[in-house]
């Protein structure tokens, strides 16, 4: 099961999933950008996940859920004492900004993440209450596997915090020196062998 990041749709995995034909699969859709999708997910499954779609498996796994691979993701996205992060400050400016300019707000995030694609019509409801969510929810860890792949070069998650995320769960972790925040459409052919090797 594919779930990705905020700001983005169903459309972001189509290039991986086409590298790995070999496995069934579903792919979700908040609905930033049209109608939402909510796949049903039937027996054992391994979930792929983007950034904030880390935050979401983690807050509802699917039934059948064992193990994930969270692609430059997280279990929280903003810093509280003793725990790195994004400031809360970054996220309060963007929710100010998003009441009035939210196509601006989510161009500039994507261009933040290395995204220079033209998107269509949004909802602004449904990316606005997902903005609150990376800034408040902190959802618990799950006792199955977790393999976190980050970029050495992402330019939202601090050093810091790409080192502290899953402590706790039962992780191992990929670095890709150079990667940035968009891993799955920049090395596939990282992510690609990664997500066989928890499946197998």
């Amino acid at each position: 099961m594919f779930a990705h990041g905020w700001g983005f749709d169903r459309h972001f995995w189509e290039p991986l999933t086409a590298l790995l034909p070999e496995w069934a699969h579903v792919i979700d859709d908040r609905g930033y950008f049209g109608a939402p999708h909510e796949p049903a997910v039937e027996g054992p499954c391994i979930a792929v996940t983007h950034s904030f779609g880390t935050m979401r498996v983690l807050a509802a796994p699917p039934p059948g859920l064992a193990g994930i691979v969270a692609i430059n993701g997280f279990e929280r996205f903003t810093a509280v004492p003793g725990r790195p992060g994004v400031p809360v400050r970054v996220l309060d400016r963007m929710l100010r900004r998003f009441e009035t300019d939210p196509r601006g707000v989510l161009a500039e995030f994507r261009k933040t993440c290395g995204s220079t694609y033209a998107f269509g019509e949004i909802d602004p409801e449904a990316l606005a209450a997902d903005l609150l969510r990376l800034r408040d929810a902190a959802p618990s860890l799950l006792d199955v596997p977790i393999l976190a792949i980050h970029g050495g070069a992402d330019p939202l998650l601090p050093p810091e915090m790409r080192a502290a995320t899953f402590t706790g769960a039962q992780v191992r972790r990929i670095d890709h020196e150079a990667g940035g925040h968009l891993l799955p459409l920049q090395a596939p052919q990282l992510c690609v062998p990664a997500i066989r090797g928890l499946l197998s």
